[in-house]
């Protein structure tokens, strides 16, 4: 089985068998002719996690191309399929201009240590990197902050996600890697455009923490943090908290955001006794806090905002090819079990070569998010 889109210097395909040899086949017949093409993104599905470096050694060898950038998804994006729970593989090709990006080997381990090698200055000085499209290591908890690093090192807006995967969290840069982060940087004269959708709307105003102790929030407004909480939640759910979970969430707006933009976190424990909540940051005194809910309306009315807006930025440019990472907890958790949600997005872009992955944690500019889904496209 295979499916592919063709357009100008971007190829996607993607192919699905009982082996990875059969799945990387299928693909292969589906990209077709990649002569010229220098750059490969690569994702493969959970039950593939293994055959990584067989499958990236077997489209090394059939396409030509030498870097590679990806990694393992429980579920991977394909155009308009979301595939889950079988071998599969989906890879999109693009002829870049020479020097128009540069790998990111994997950075990992403490700060000092997490520095790009020199050699990459030179290569940043002329092309001047604007997007990296970058994976991590769910396993790893300094994450956030390589990202954060690497976003302030190389100046450029980041993109992508955390692997998912059964038991073994591969990355492609160049070989087969892991325990960091890693990824791909583009120069400026690479064109994209990205957006970033929430899964989650707010219930209520925004709130300021006033009392807080690592990820335990004892008053907001100067009041118990569970009594708030009721409040923006309403009667009918404050009457039992149970039906909370997996629907109201937290959401800490970003400092210094144009766009109303939050991170949204867990409600990890309640008190009632005591009145407190914990969520699943740790959080200080002062820092602005809200509550949202989680539902398939809100997803769809804000993905559709989303791709409104990145449509109105294209200003009838039509995209040549994109990459989709999207929450685990989206897709058919959220939209529905028939690819609702990558239909949304080529709805809204046209038939173009699309690939990505369902991540385990979000990356998007200098921070990881959850429940959102973060979508690059390149012109």
């Amino acid at each position: 089985m295979d499916a592919v889109a063709t357009e100008g210097r971007f190829r996607a395909a993607h192919g699905v068998g009982e082996t990875w040899s059969a799945a990387v086949d299928a693909c292969l017949a589906g990209l077709g002719d990649t002569a010229g093409a220098n750059l490969g993104l690569l994702y493969v599905t959970a039950p593939l996690e293994d055959a990584a470096a067989d499958i990236l050694a077997r489209l090394r060898d059939a396409t030509g191309i030498a870097d590679w950038a990806g990694t393992v998804g429980l579920g991977v994006c394909a155009g308009e399929h979301e595939l889950f729970d079988r071998p599969a593989v989906a890879v999109l090709t693009a002829r870049l201009p020479d020097g128009a990006f540069h790998l990111v080997p994997t950075l990992a381990g403490e700060a000092a240590n997490r520095r790009l090698p020199r050699a990459f200055d030179a290569w940043a000085a002329q092309a001047r990197p604007v997007l990296g499209l970058v994976h991590g290591d769910p396993r790893n908890p300094d994450i956030p902050d390589a990202v954060a690093g690497l976003a302030a090192e190389t100046g450029a807006f980041l993109v992508g996600g955390l692997s998912s995967g059964h038991a073994a969290f591969p990355q492609v840069c160049g070989g087969v890697t892991d325990g960091g982060v890693s990824g791909v940087l583009f120069g400026a004269e690479v064109p994209v455009l990205t957006g970033l959708s929430q899964g989650c709307s707010p219930i209520g105003p925004v709130r300021t923490v006033t009392a807080a102790r690592r990820n335990i929030i004892a008053e907001i407004d100067g009041r118990p943090a569970l009594e708030v909480f009721k409040e923006d939640i309403g009667e009918l759910l404050a009457r039992d908290l149970r039906r909370v979970a997996g629907y109201i969430f937290t959401a800490l707006p970003v400092t210094g955001s144009d766009t109303g933009d939050y991170l949204v976190r867990n409600i990890v424990a309640i008190d009632p006794a005591s009145g407190l909540m914990a969520i699943g940051e740790e959080i200080d005194p002062g820092r602005p806090i809200l509550f949202t809910r989680r539902d398939r309306a809100a997803a769809v009315q804000d993905l559709d905002r989303m791709l409104t807006g990145l449509t109105r930025r294209l200003n009838g440019r039509r995209p040549q090819g994109a990459v989709y990472v999207s929450c685990l907890a989206r897709g058919p958790n959220l939209f529905g079990s028939d690819s609702e949600e990558l239909r949304q997005v080529q709805a809204a872009l046209g038939d173009i070569p699309l690939v990505g992955f369902f991540a385990n944690g979000e990356i998007s500019h200098d921070r990881l998010y959850g429940y959102t889904g973060v979508l690059t496209v390149f012109l």
